[in-house]
């Protein structure tokens, strides 16, 4: 399970394993509140040309494994939201991609959020693509997530 936390890439990059990450209270699964350290995984951002090692830690009750994450990033997304949302409106705006950004990705984005905004907007989301962003996002599903289940 991946936690979204009030944390900056550059400090975590900066201070490594020795960031002072905050220490959840209860498992997320089963509120169970014996949360053990299970140690770092790396992760990989586009701000950064190497490993960022995340804390984790596993609930002994239920066996959930629980990895921290910077909150401005989508899970399983290398990119900030706001880089996300920004490829989204410069694509719409001016029918290009942002430089410095692969446009497989970017297309890959673009192509994922048109299929879940149809799909959980139907006919509400009147052809805006930016403003069917945020209302998926608001609803508590990842935009760009080619999964339903997100």
């Amino acid at each position: 399970m991946i936690m979204p936390v009030v944390a900056t890439l550059k400090e975590i990059v900066q201070k490594g394993k020795k960031y002072s990450w905050p220490k959840l209270s209860s498992c997320p699964r089963c509120q169970s509140s014996r949360l053990w350290g299970h140690g770092f995984v790396p992760a990989y951002f586009d701000e950064t040309p190497n490993e960022v090692y995340l804390r984790r830690y596993r609930c002994p009750e239920c066996g959930c494994v629980i990895r921290l994450k910077p909150d401005d990033y989508f899970q399983r997304f290398r990119a900030t939201i706001t880089v996300i949302r920004s490829s989204i409106s410069r694509r719409v705006d001016t029918n290009s991609w942002l430089p410095g950004l692969s446009r497989t990705r970017q297309r890959h984005w673009f192509r994922a959020l048109h299929s879940k905004v149809k799909a959980y907007l139907t006919d509400l989301w009147g052809n805006d693509l930016v403003g069917g962003f945020d209302q998926v996002w608001e609803i508590g599903r990842i935009p760009v997530s080619r999964s339903m289940q997100c």
